[in-house]
């Protein structure tokens, strides 16, 4: 049995953090959920941005959407719900099969409207109408900013992938908005069965401390940081509020590994694949962590609900200097500004590309 089959027996997801028009148009993706058991699928920006910048894949839809004048974000979602909206139909017969548990795909709302939450509900329900599949996820930054634009998507019946989440403190702020917008669901006479996930990104806190740390510590911090938030998911889904929702009907929100490459190139390709098998999860990763993990990654030991020993290894990192909370304040904070920053290189790339197909004409 393969590795990634594996962890679906053993009750995680695994996901492709990836989407690209030749993806689709080559069969790739469904061989993925064929012999992979790849049962989802993320993107954003910076994958969108590599995908038309470095191809021809999407010149001819460009063209077309420029005669219909159409331009900038109107013209980015409208090639992104392309890919996407095939995307969710090869996931359909997943979805259907786990009653909405899996076979999902997300898109972003634009990072710009961070701090206006009435717009970003607006674009975030935009959006869903227009893609007009069940199994399609908003993502909307766990962020201070975003919080209510979260639990206000999940009182309308958005699906919502909160992303940007560093922490196990960040990812019970954003799991309490979800659950203020299941309760009000159900206070106002409403179907609680609104799904979300809660991505926790993972690597990026490697890199961090890289060269900061004894050597001793490289490539641990991540898995501790991801042990942690396991025990607190694990520790929530117990809670007496959250069983009061689970029996009104709600389903829980699925803690979500994201940025799961490993950075290292000392390390294991599979590193944070095989410390974070957890059940009732999900691990999206790149498409060579998949390959890797396919080709040559077993897994053995599954994370316990306590989280293992994530809390003595964040007592070494203090000893080494690490303010953990600031840093889990520092990495978000630098994350959002990378989400403007790709956003702004992916309008960037729309606007070159246009430009010169139009020229060609």
């Amino acid at each position: 049995m393969r590795a990634t089959a594996n962890l679906r027996e053993r009750g995680q997801s695994v996901w492709l953090d990836n989407i690209t028009r030749a993806l689709l148009q080559s069969g790739a993706l469904r061989r993925y959920i064929d012999e992979l058991s790849v049962t989802g699928l993320t993107s954003n920006p910076t994958i969108f941005d590599h995908a038309i910048k470095n191809s021809t894949d999407y010149d001819a839809d460009i063209r077309e959407k420029l005669e219909e004048g159409k331009s900038g974000e109107e013209l980015f979602f409208e090639l992104a719900l392309d890919d996407l909206t095939q995307a969710a139909d090869l996931f359909l017969e997943t979805y259907e099969a786990t009653c909405g548990v899996d076979g999902w795909v997300s898109l972003e709302v634009s990072p710009l409207l961070a701090h206006d939450t009435r717009a970003t509900l607006a674009k975030a329900e935009e959006l869903y109408a227009r893609a007009d599949r069940r199994n399609l996820y908003i993502k909307i930054p766990g962020t201070q900013e975003g919080l209510p634009a979260i639990e206000e998507a999940i009182f309308a019946g958005v699906p919502v992938n909160v992303t940007l989440l560093f922490s196990p403190e960040q990812y019970i702020v954003a799991a309490e908005a979800y659950l203020r917008g299941i309760e009000r669901r159900i206070a106002a006479g409403l179907t609680p069965d609104v799904s979300s996930v809660a991505s926790l990104f993972i690597s990026r806190w490697d890199s961090a401390v890289t060269g900061k740390v004894p050597e001793s510590l490289n490539n641990r911090l991540g898995i501790a940081i991801g042990k942690c938030a396991y025990k607190a998911y694990r520790t929530l889904m117990s809670s007496s509020r959250w069983q009061r929702v689970f029996n009104a009907g709600a389903r829980p929100q699925r803690l979500l590994f994201a940025s799961t490459g490993t950075k290292d190139p000392k390390a294991s390709d599979v590193l944070y694949i095989k410390a974070l098998a957890a059940p009732l999860t999900v691990n999206t990763m790149p498409e060579g962590t998949l390959k890797a993990i396919a080709d040559h990654g077993e897994v053995s030991d599954i994370l316990p609900a306590d989280g293992d020993d994530c809390e003595a290894v964040f007592g070494e990192f203090a000893e080494a200097g690490v303010d953990i909370n600031a840093l889990a304040t520092k990495l978000q904070d630098e994350g959002a500004a990378a989400f403007v920053k790709s956003w702004n290189e992916l309008m960037g790339v729309i606007v070159s590309k246009s430009a010169a197909l139009q020229n060609a004409i």
